[in-house]
């Protein structure tokens, strides 16, 4: 029985284990100041490395990524806000860094498109609706009264 449980505990593990977020920081790379060190988790969260496909900063084992969190974490110790700190990385590496762009100029597309198609949708699904009872008359669905006692002769077993 003790057997079987270590057996089970160690496949849920495993199976579990790939669930489990990754994070690539370095022990040299965490600061002493618990609160800034937060302040940079929650940044790095923010920043898409600039090399992998949709990971953040934090997950990503590139040396680029490990420059931009060594560099989020010199600008909370030189005093910059979140704000000023994401700017800062934003102005150097482009936008795609952001994981939330901004939402102003163009990226207002961005922003505006999930709702504007989700109206769309909702329009379309509505028109198609009202069309598909209207174009069903009642008249159609009823038996005329031939029909009606053809059925229940057959009905009858007759």
């Amino acid at each position: 029985m003790r057997g079987a449980l270590h057996a089970l505990a160690l496949a849920l593990a495993v199976t579990l284990a790939p669930a489990a977020p990754v994070m690539a920081v370095q022990p040299d790379e965490v600061l002493s100041d618990a609160g800034l060190e937060s302040r940079a988790r929650d940044l790095s969260q923010k920043l898409r490395c600039p090399v992998c496909a949709g990971e953040n900063i934090d997950e990503s084992n590139a040396p680029i990524s490990r420059d931009l969190r060594l560099y989020v974490r010199e600008r909370l110790v030189a005093g910059d806000s979140d704000t000023e700190v994401l700017d800062n990385v934003a102005d150097r590496f482009g936008e795609y860094v952001l994981f939330e762009p901004r939402a102003e100029g163009i990226n207002w597309l961005l922003w505006l498109s999930g709702p504007l198609m989700g109206m769309i949708a909702v329009i379309v699904a509505w028109r198609f609706l009202v069309r598909r009872a209207q174009s069903r008359p009642e008249d159609e669905t009823r038996l005329s009264e031939a029909e009606r006692r053809r059925l229940d002769e057959i009905m009858r077993g007759n």
